[in-house]
């Protein structure tokens, strides 16, 4: 029988990822307080390491890309929109 895939919050991932950066327990120890797999943990602490300076960033991370991909996706939105009116008129609703 096959465990039901879980979702965690981010809350929880980063208490566990603090957990493991301070180093006072092992891996062993903080799977079996948090019932998460050691490889999950640190996969976690390996995340909060590589976007912990992103924390710092003044402004907006990624802010331009953000923006964008917001114009790319209006864009799309508008043409959709209107290929879906022609084609509502061309079928006669």
């Amino acid at each position: 029988m096959s465990k039901k895939r879980r979702n965690h919050s981010p809350q929880f991932k980063a208490k566990v990822a603090l957990a493991a950066i301070k180093g006072d327990k092992t891996l062993a120890e903080l799977s079996s307080e948090f019932d998460v797999h050691p490889n999950q943990i640190t996969q976690w602490k390996q995340q909060l390491l590589d976007n912990a300076s992103d924390l710092f960033s003044k402004g907006k991370p990624n802010s331009s890309a953000s923006d964008e991909a917001i114009k790319d996706l209006h864009a799309k939105i508008g043409q959709l929109t209107v290929e879906n009116d022609f084609l509502a008129k061309v079928l006669g609703r």
